[in-house]
């Protein structure tokens, strides 16, 4: 997940401490319990109470697509928790602001949904308003899960907990995927200097390529709002590199493989989860044929769980589910689970319980470590004849 991915949902302390549902995608939610009463200190709840749950992401501007994706897709979670009975007798409520990618748009979101009573935030999801809030989630004591935000600092606190990869993480498994798995020898980046998720991941790319024994033979850059990529694309063909590795969003990506086409240009491409919706932005899928990019989750999988969340998806809101929907789908999932662990909607509770649940969602089966980062196989998609095809990243 990063801008990227970075994506962001908002959760709060509501005074009457009333509870939300959230069920690991059909899986063992680490042990649950039942609460038994209400009290204002939330530490547990009587059936037929609601969970109040913030979230939000950007609705409107460039990267609208994202905020969209998660608010369905963690409103299908919501939406099929409460039809199965809710999260221990209790139904949840799902708030959801605009913070349209931008950190203080973002901060006035959280306090709207503070003041709607939520008791956790789930988001936000881009990496910019995702950090912007750790410090008010900290202060405030309550659960925050991003689903999408990728940048380290995303989950500097105790109380801060992500779905997603975070950008080192993309760069190294990308890097070892393109040395290893792929053979590559010389590698070519271009990426953006102004957004973190972007340049976290080529620095940690840049690392662990060269570290296998790769080398880096053009290491481009250029500045969010660029159309022009000729000059990049130029280093890059003279440079002898046997692959390019693109570690930004989909937007980016059409422009410069498209440019690189009229050059005459045949590379292959790696990228990260940035990549996730490039073939909706193509006339002609075939410019990124064999491109490989890595993903937490394709709506072809055919697992049943995806294949359940895809025609729900499809059903409810007539469009086709990416990793953004499906990791909130998951973070929905994984808040239930952390509720029926701690058998309370305490807020300390629910965050240590975090560390002790195991939930099979549609991103993978994860665990999550006191640092906030979760334990489940890394995916990459290949492109083959305009569709994404789904490989463990080995």
């Amino acid at each position: 997940m990063n801008q990227f991915l970075k994506k962001a949902l908002s959760f709060g302390l509501a005074s009457a401490m009333i509870a939300t549902a959230l069920s690991s995608c059909g899986s063992d939610n680490g042990g649950s319990s039942t609460p038994d009463s209400s009290s204002q200190g939330g530490s547990s709840v009587a059936s037929g109470e609601t969970f109040k749950l913030g979230g939000m992401g950007p609705l409107t501007g460039a990267n609208a697509s994202y905020g969209i994706s998660v608010n369905q897709g963690a409103q299908i979670a919501v939406d099929e928790i409460n039809a199965a009975g809710g999260v221990n007798g209790m139904q949840i409520e799902l708030f959801f602001q605009d913070d349209e990618s931008d950190a203080e748009t973002a901060m006035s979101a959280y306090n709207k949904l503070m003041d709607n009573g939520i008791q956790a935030l789930l988001g936000a999801t881009t990496s910019g308003p995702t950090i912007a809030l750790t410090d008010l989630t900290k202060e405030d004591g309550i659960l925050q899960l991003t689903p999408s935000g990728s940048a380290m600092e995303c989950t500097q606190y105790d109380n801060c907990f992500r779905i997603c990869f975070t950008d080192p993480l993309q760069g190294v498994t990308m890097a070892n995927y393109a040395a290893e798995t792929l053979g590559y020898k010389n590698a070519a980046i271009i990426y953006d200097v102004s957004n973190d998720y972007s340049s976290g991941m080529a620095d940690a790319f840049v690392k662990e390529f060269e570290a296998k024994g790769g080398k880096i033979v053009a290491n481009e850059s250029f500045t969010a709002g660029d159309m022009d990529f000729n000059t990049q694309l130029t280093t890059v063909k003279s440079s002898g590199a046997d692959v390019l590795f693109l570690p930004i969003y989909y937007q980016d990506v059409a422009f410069i493989v498209g440019q690189a086409q009229k050059m005459g240009m045949e590379i292959p491409y790696l990228g990260g989860d940035g990549w996730d919706g490039v073939l909706g932005q193509l006339e002609d899928a075939s410019v990124v044929e064999g491109a490989i990019f890595l993903t937490p989750f394709a709506a072809n999988d055919t697992a049943e769980n995806v294949q359940n969340f895809v025609k729900a998806y499809e059903e409810k809101y007539n469009a086709t589910p990416d990793q953004f929907a499906a990791d909130a789908y998951d973070g929905v999932y994984v808040i239930k689970a952390a509720i029926e662990k701690a058998g309370s909607t305490e807020p300390q509770a629910i965050i240590d319980a975090m560390t002790e649940i195991s939930v099979s969602g549609l991103t993978g089966d994860m665990t999550f470590d006191a640092t906030g980062e979760p334990n489940k196989a890394a995916k990459v998609v290949e492109i083959v004849n305009g569709a994404y095809e789904v490989k463990l990243a080995e």
